[in-house]
């Protein structure tokens, strides 16, 4: 592999699963939340698929391995970030599946027309702009605070991009639920199923998962909860399958 892709202040990460991530320690790197998301994420054979703020491209890399769909697209309106993205798509040898573009997410219509896309998935940042500790770094503010785009931008986009019956994935905090599931009525993306990540079994949910659908009949499934750790340590069984089937 061309080392020259990978910069002195990066460094690569193994994904266990034939591929590998560039990503910069400085800035915001990838977490659980985006693991959980592309394993909750139904991507079928043929979708074309669209990551809203891929941040270093983790989402398209792992979708791209554990589905058949066709065609991915990652979003970004930070340079460094998409550029690592583009570096790890070009490392990984994967130019005829995952496309890397910088742009805005309130633009998204824009740059890519009305109903362009079988799936959209999405990790935004959970925090409303001053809620919360942001961090030094602006890349790292930017990744976790509402300071390039808000929870309707992401919403309003995907709506506007998504093909009819097509799917949004998204992962967020259970704080802002009822807010969500508000604002994905606004747009014609009707709650389909739903999934609340605990920690440990005996601890309130830090992660939801939600599977939206546009311009379907309501009908709103809550899965079984999504344990992460074992009260005596270490993962549960199923975070471990998650984790070997990415």
């Amino acid at each position: 592999m061309p080392e020259n892709l990978i910069k002195p202040n990066e460094r690569l990460d193994d994904l266990q699963n034939g591929f590998y991530l560039i990503q910069d320690p400085a800035g915001f790197c990838f977490g659980m939340d985006a693991v959980l998301l592309s394993s909750f994420a139904n991507v079928h054979r043929g979708d074309n698929v669209l990551d809203l703020g891929t941040g270093t491209g983790i989402l398209p890399v792992l979708l791209a391995a554990r589905t058949t769909g066709s065609v991915f697209t990652g979003l970004e309106i930070q340079p460094e970030s998409a550029d690592m993205a583009a570096r790890s798509v070009i490392y990984n040898h994967l130019e005829d599946r995952i496309t890397i573009l910088r742009g805005d997410i309130k633009e998204a219509a824009t740059l890519f027309g009305a109903a362009s896309f079988r799936v959209v998935v999405c990790n935004p940042p959970y925090l409303q702009g001053g809620h919360g500790k942001e961090n030094g770094s602006a890349r790292v503010s930017a990744a976790r605070h509402e300071i390039l785009c808000t929870l309707e931008d992401v919403i309003s986009q995907t709506a506007a991009v998504l093909k009819d019956h097509g799917r949004f994935y998204m992962v967020h905090r259970p704080q802002r639920m009822a807010e969500i599931i508000s604002m994905l009525h606004r747009y014609r993306l009707e709650p389909k199923r739903l999934r609340l990540v605990h920690p440990y079994m005996d601890k309130e949910p830090n992660l939801v998962l939600i599977e939206s659908v546009k311009g379907v009949n309501p009908g709103l499934r809550i899965a079984a909860p999504l344990i992460v750790c074992e009260r005596g340590g270490g993962f549960t069984e199923e975070i471990k399958e998650i984790y070997g089937n990415c």
